[in-house]
C-alpha cells in the first residue's frame, strides 16, 4: 500500500547543499518520494550557509552570491512533498534484504540526548560535500588561525569576523572569495597569499574557453581586491605564525615550483588573524563504507568514480557534487539533477537516459564544468616541497599533540611507511576528528615527502562519532525499533 508504515522512500538524499537540494527537488518533480537528510538545522550546505534567524540580521544575504539559484531551489522544495530531515547526523548506511537501504542517523537539539533514527529507501544519492585540507606549519595552532572556509562560515552564519586585520593564505580559488567577503564586511586584508600561480590555468585553454563564466567570476573577485587595496602574492606561502595568546604576525616566504621556500625571501606581515586553507577534500566516509570505488584527482586527493549518469560502482547508489571531485555550486546542481533523472528512470523501469534531451543537456553542461574543475585542481595541486616549512616541534595531529618529529621518528627509526602504521605508533589521527584535519599531512610525512599529499580512503564503519546508546538501540540483526519504543525510530513516507 503506498505510504504504508513498511514502505520505504524511493530516494534518500544525504546532504542538503547545492547537489542534494537540486537532486531532491528534481526527483520529487519526477514523482518519487524523497527524504532529504542533513546534519545542519538549515538547508543550503556550506555554500548557501545563512545566519540563524535569532540573530536578526538586517542584510542576511550580504556575504552571499548566486542567491537567485538558491531561492529557486528553496521554493521548489517548499512546494514539494519532500521530507526535510534536518539536524540528522548520518553515521551509517547498510543494504537491507531486498532492494532497499537503511540510513542510520541520530537527531536531537542542542543539549538534548541524541536519538536514533532509521530511514529506509530504495535508492541513495550521496551529496556529502567536502572539507578543507590543512597543511601544518609552525604556529598554526595559535589562537586566531582559522580555516579559509571557516572564516567564510563565521561571516555567513555568525556575522562575525575572525579578526580586524586578516591575512588570507593557502591555495585555491576559495581564497579570492574569502578575501573579498572579509574586505567587504569591514576587515583589513593585508594580503592574499597563494602558493600556486594562476598562469597554470593557461595550460588548459579549452576548459577556459568553454567556461567564460568562471573568468568573469574571477574578474569580479579581482576587482573587489583592487577596490579594497588587497595585495595578491602568488607562489608564496605563510610558513610561520608569530604570537602566543593570539596571532601577531605571519612570515610569508616565496616558493619555488615544488613549493619549497626560497632562502632569503621571508617577509613578516603584521595581522591579528590568519585564514588558511589548501583546497577541499571530498567527504567520502559514507561512500567508502559502502565499498564505492574511488579515483585519484589532479590535486592529489580522491573522489568517487562515477559513470556517465552519476552512479557509483555500487548499484543503487548515486552521487553528486564535491564527492565526485570539487567543482563548485553550479556543477553540483547540474550533477544533482542528472542523478535524480537517472534514479527516476531506474526505479520506474524506464530505458536508460541516453535518448533524453534534458539528460543530454545536463551531461554536456556537467562535462564542460568538470573539465574546468580538473584544470582548477591541477593548477592548485600542492607541491611535495611543502614539508620544508616544518620544524620537528610543529604539531601535525592537534587532537593527540603529535609533532613532525614524532612522525619522522616513526618513519626513520621504526620503519613506518603508511599513515595507518604511523597512527599505531604515534596516535596521530586517533583524536576527536579521526584524522579529518591531519590525515593528508600524516600520509605525506609517512611517505617521507615522496608524493604531493596522499589522501586516505580507509573504510570506516561509522562515518561520524555516535553515542553507544544509539548503537545499543539496534537489535542483533542491526534493525531499528518501532516508533514509540526506546530504540530507534523508523521514518517512512507516511511520517512526512
Amino acid at each position: 500500500m503506498p505510504g504504508s508504515a513498511t514502505e520505504p522512500y524511493d530516494l534518500a538524499v544525504i546532504g542538503a547543499g547545492c547537489a542534494g537540494l537540486a537532486g531532491a527537488v528534481a526527483a520529487s518533480e519526477q514523482g518519487l518520494t524523497v527524504a532529504l537528510l542533513d546534519a545542519s538545522a538549515q538547508i543550503g550546505g556550506q555554500f548557501h550557509r545563512h545566519p540563524a534567524p535569532a540573530l536578526g540580521a538586517a542584510r542576511p544575504r550580504a556575504p552571499h552570491h548566486d542567491e537567485a539559484a538558491f531561492d529557486g531551489l528553496r521554493r521548489r522544495l517548499e512546494a514539494s512533498d519532500i521530507a526535510p530531515l534536518l539536524g540528522h547526523h548520518v553515521w551509517s548506511v547498510v543494504r537491507e534484504s531486498g532492494e532497499s537501504w537503511a540510513v542510520h542517523a541520530t537527531t536531537g537539539a542542542d543539549g538534548e540526548e541524541e536519538r536514533p533514527v532509521r530511514v529506509r529507501a530504495r535508492a541513495l544519492l550521496l551529496a556529502t560535500g567536502a572539507s578543507e585540507r590543512q597543511l601544518p606549519f609552525p604556529g598554526w595552532t595559535v589562537p586566531g588561525v582559522v580555516g579559509a572556509g571557516g572564516a567564510q562560515a563565521m561571516l555567513k552564519s555568525g556575522l562575525v569576523l575572525p579578526g580586524r586585520r586578516v591575512v588570507v593564505a593557502g591555495s585555491g580559488p576559495l581564497l579570492l572569495a574569502v578575501a573579498s567577503s572579509l574586505a567587504a564586511a569591514g576587515a583589513r586584508v593585508p594580503a592574499v597569499v597563494e602558493a600556486s600561480g594562476y598562469l597554470r590555468y593557461a595550460r588548459h585553454p579549452h576548459a577556459l574557453a568553454a567556461n567564460p563564466g568562471k573568468l568573469a567570476e574571477a574578474a569580479v573577485h579581482g576587482s573587489a581586491l583592487l577596490r579594497h587595496r588587497v595585495r595578491l602574492r602568488t607562489r608564496s606561502a605563510v610558513t610561520a605564525v608569530h604570537g602566543t595568546e593570539r596571532v601577531e604576525a605571519v612570515t610569508v616566504s616565496r616558493l619555488d615550483t615544488r613549493w619549497r621556500p626560497v632562502p632569503g625571501t621571508d617577509r613578516r606581515v603584521p595581522c591579528d588573524a590568519l585564514a588558511v586553507g589548501h583546497g577541499l577534500v571530498p567527504q567520502l566516509d559514507l561512500a567508502t563504507s559502502l565499498g564505492c570505488a574511488t579515483r585519484p584527482t589532479p590535486d592529489a586527493t580522491r573522489a568517487l568514480a562515477l559513470d556517465d549518469l552519476q552512479e557509483t560502482s555500487v548499484p543503487g547508489v548515486w552521487s553528486a557534487g564535491e564527492t565526485g571531485g570539487v567543482g563548485g555550486a553550479q556543477l553540483a546542481c547540474t550533477e544533482g539533477e542528472l542523478a535524480a533523472l537517472a534514479v527516476a528512470a531506474r526505479l520506474r523501469g524506464r530505458p536508460a537516459l541516453t535518448g533524453s534531451r534534458r539528460a543530454l543537456t545536463l551531461r554536456r553542461r556537467r562535462d564542460r564544468m568538470r573539465a574546468f574543475a580538473d584544470a582548477m585542481a591541477a593548477a592548485h595541486a600542492p607541491g611535495p616541497g611543502w614539508t620544508r616549512w616544518l620544524t620537528d616541534d610543529t604539531d601535525v595531529c592537534r587532537c593527540e599533540e603529535v609533532t613532525v618529529g614524532g612522525i619522522r621518528e616513526a618513519v626513520t627509526d621504526f620503519g613506518a611507511r603508511d599513515a595507518r602504521t604511523v597512527k599505531l605508533l604515534t596516535r596521530a589521527g586517533m583524536g576527536w576528528c579521526q584524522g579529518r584535519v591531519c590525515g593528508a599531512a600524516v600520509a605525506c610525512l609517512a611517505a617521507d615527502g615522496g608524493g604531493a599529499v596522499p589522501s586516505s580512503t580507509d573504510r570506516r564503519p561509522l562515518a561520524v562519532p555516535v553515542p553507544l546508546g544509539v548503537l545499543a538501540a539496534l537489535d542483533e540483526a542491526g534493525e531499528a525499533g518501532e516508533p514509540g519504543d526506546t530504540r530507534a525510530r523508523c521514518l517512512t513516507p507516511r511520517d512526512a
